[in-house]
């Protein structure tokens, strides 16, 4: 991508045929499974967020797209991988036939549930405190 995109359209519109086809997957997935959240761009990815708290996003990386929830770690359900030195964990996609829409509905359940407050970690000077 030469221009950072400006919408979640652009950003899909971007991608190869391959990860355009994940991105499409994943975007009414998680539309569906996280209702009341604000989607958008955020630093060049598309970006869910509950009460302005980045919940779970997605991003195109060399070896596909990578899919990532901020506070994966603290999930129950398998299928993640640690990524970070916070509570995010990720799932790497080279195909939309690779999503396990029954794992991912999983996930974004325990990510409305299980949250860590991103929003306020600057402020908290790198601390990491769970969410209500």
């Amino acid at each position: 991508m030469s221009a950072k995109p400006t919408s979640i359209d652009d950003y899909h519109a971007a991608q190869a045929p391959a990860d355009r086809a994940v991105c499409d997957a994943l975007r009414p997935a998680l539309d569906a499974g996280l209702p009341d959240a604000e989607s958008r761009i955020w630093h060049g990815h598309p970006v869910w967020f509950l009460g302005g708290n980045p919940i779970v996003g997605y991003g195109k990386q060399k070896a596909g797209v990578r899919l990532m929830f901020w506070s994966g770690q603290s999930f129950e359900t398998e299928g993640l991988a640690p990524s970070g030195s916070f509570k995010a964990a990720v799932v790497l996609y080279t195909s939309a036939d690779d999503i396990d829409n029954g794992a991912l509905a999983g996930w974004l359940s325990q990510s409305r549930d299980i949250q860590w407050d991103y929003k306020n970690i600057v402020k908290r000077k790198g601390r990491l405190d769970r969410l209500s």
